[in-house]
């Protein structure tokens, strides 16, 4: 049977140029998207900061990383993956289901 709703992460990199009413901006526009399809009101939004790459990413070599958890149906990281995708300052992004 297909599940209606499972537990997410989406941990996403951020250009770290970008000011912080930018960075503010696209971290509130991630959770305020997760919030309209979340299953629950949970979404918890862990701003890590900025931090040192591994490897440099467009000769970039800091990113700021942002964590956010949420409960939606198996559709939705689909979509918010495109988002990512389409959004100018999203350096790179990762979404996994939580096993419970």
């Amino acid at each position: 049977m297909a599940k209606l709703s499972a537990k997410y992460e989406t941990l996403f990199i951020l250009d770290p140029n970008l000011s912080e009413e930018d960075t503010a901006a696209l971290v509130e526009k991630f959770k305020a998207l997760a919030e309209q399809y979340s299953e629950t009101d949970t979404v918890v939004v862990d701003d890590w900061g900025k931090r040192r790459l591994a490897y440099e990413i467009n000769d970039r070599p800091e990113g700021h990383y942002c964590l956010i958890t949420f409960t939606s149906k198996p559709d939705f990281p689909a979509e918010l993956d495109r988002v990512f995708k389409i959004t100018d300052g999203v350096m790179r992004s990762l979404i996994v289901c939580k096993e419970e």
